[in-house]
């Protein structure tokens, strides 16, 4: 089956200039509204992951993380938020029936799931009976179905369950205080026992039942890698922003130019190679993968390590190079109105997140060796 493309690149432009008269708006508030969010379902964001079959328009991976990279160079929670247009392929593994009913009035569907602390949930004869809180729910302010993590069971091989819920059954607990990704919203949901039908569920990272190449493409592998490519979007705009003010600022003692200072040159050089260096890794395990999944072969173990590894290799690297374009960019950068003192912290979440921290690298060395992975989840 052939794979989509992104619909109307003139859209994007023009929602990207949105997004860069907003953005303040939106760290302000410690979200991304829906009235926003409804434009980035006009880009296409919101159907790259839903079947074919149900009206999407699937992006190969590639196509879809450049995306992602784009709007994180504009804003990295806006970035953050649209990663999430990625989650659909977990809503695969519900049965037919279900997602046809998700899907009747648009493929455009917004996501947001609070995965842990995973709380249990007795079945009873109508279902899941739902109650607790769960954390870290990006772009719930905006979502039209929200999840929250039960714990796995015998019909579930030990794995997670997630609950689906409207978000009219849901309380969404507005305390996200960080320093960075401020607008990504990533609140608290809180459910006072609500039954959710057993066909409302699915086993996180399940077999799909839609039968279309993006939903053979590694699930858990492409939700890190969704969120890596967040922080390449901000170090790209790091990086445009040393090479654009190198050449005209002088400093108030009358310095030379920052371009006309050798350290200057090769710290913003060698960061460029860093971070270009990292993508090329990135966007070739992405493709392998996915050239794998279109010949009807099964991603291998080794294709896995590669994403997973190249995932947190990029967030690492992305950090590294934003931490150096502020060392080099002298003291203008303590205030807090400098713009990269924004990018500074929010380049710094994907590489915390679980998904891409250093353990990534023990349990891929593992694979590699053809050892099982050392942590949980890794494939």
């Amino acid at each position: 089956m052939a794979q989509g493309h992104l619909e109307d690149a003139a859209i994007l432009d023009d929602v990207l200039a949105e997004l860069a008269q907003r953005r303040a708006e939106f760290r302000e508030q410690g979200y991304i509204p829906r009235d926003f969010v409804a434009r980035l379902k006009q880009c296409g964001v919101y159907r790259a992951s839903t079947p074919a079959m149900f009206g999407g328009n699937p992006l190969p991976p590639a196509e879809f993380l450049a995306l992602v990279e784009r709007i994180s160079a504009v804003d990295g929670s806006a970035g953050w938020v649209s990663s999430f247009g990625s989650s659909l392929v977990y809503l695969a593994a519900l049965p037919l029936e279900t997602q046809k009913e998700l899907y009747r009035d648009s493929p455009d569907v917004v996501f947001a799931g609070g995965n842990f602390p995973v709380q249990p949930a007795p079945l009873t004869e109508g279902g899941y009976l739902v109650n607790g809180q769960w954390k870290f729910a990006s772009g719930s302010m905006g979502a039209d179905i929200l999840g929250v993590g039960l714990p796995g069971d015998d019909n579930s091989a030990g794995k997670p369950r997630l609950a689906l819920l409207r978000p009219e059954q849901v309380e969404i607990v507005q305390d996200w205080d960080v320093s960075g990704m401020r607008a990504t919203g990533s609140f608290d949901l809180k459910v006072d026992n609500v039954v959710v039908p057993r066909e409302w569920t699915f086993i996180r990272g399940g077999e799909p039942t839609v039968d279309e190449p993006l939903y053979r493409y590694p699930a858990i592998a492409y939700a890190a890698q969704v969120l890596a490519v967040v922080g390449a979007g901000v170090a790209r705009a790091a990086l445009d922003f040393a090479i654009e003010t190198g050449a005209g600022r002088t400093g108030v003692t009358g310095a030379p130019k920052l371009v006309d200072r050798a350290y200057y040159r090769i710290g913003v050089a060698e960061a460029e190679v860093m971070l270009r260096s990292a993508r090329a890794y990135f966007y070739e395990a992405t493709e392998d993968a996915w050239t794998t999944v279109l010949a009807g072969d099964p991603v291998s173990a080794t294709q896995i390590a590669h994403l997973r590894m190249s995932s947190s290799n990029i967030a690492r690297i992305a950090a590294e190079a934003v931490a150096t374009v502020v060392y080099l960019s002298g003291t203008g950068t303590i205030y807090n109105g400098h713009p990269l003192q924004w990018l500074q912290r929010d380049v710094l979440v994907p590489q915390q997140h679980a998904f891409l921290g250093p353990s990534m690298f023990d349990a891929g060395g593992a694979v590699l060796m053809r050892q099982p992975p050392t942590v949980p989840g890794f494939m």
